[in-house]
């Protein structure tokens, strides 16, 4: 039987400090990247596209992917050109 990988253990094997390797194929995978990737966003506080894609960047050169990721997967809003972290 397969032992369960943890999120930390997902999380060790696509990054490299703070830098994402390669965005996970694998949709669940994909969602655990995701999660870690939005706590650079600030709960209430709404940013520019443009910041947005600054601090993908410090993560990934692929922001643009990554911006609709979040966004797909209800983890940004988004409303006249402006994107906040989604609530719980």
């Amino acid at each position: 039987m397969a032992l369960k990988r943890t999120d930390e253990q997902i999380l060790a094997a696509y990054l490299d400090g703070e830098k994402l390797k390669v965005i996970p194929t694998k949709r669940s995978k994909k969602l655990i990247v995701l999660r870690w990737l939005v706590e650079r966003f600030e709960r209430g506080r709404r940013y520019a596209e443009a910041d947005v894609n600054r601090l993908i960047a410090q993560s990934h050169p692929d922001f643009a992917t990554l911006r609709r990721e979040l966004y797909d997967n209800y983890l940004l809003e988004r409303a006249n050109g402006e994107y906040w972290r989604s609530e719980p």
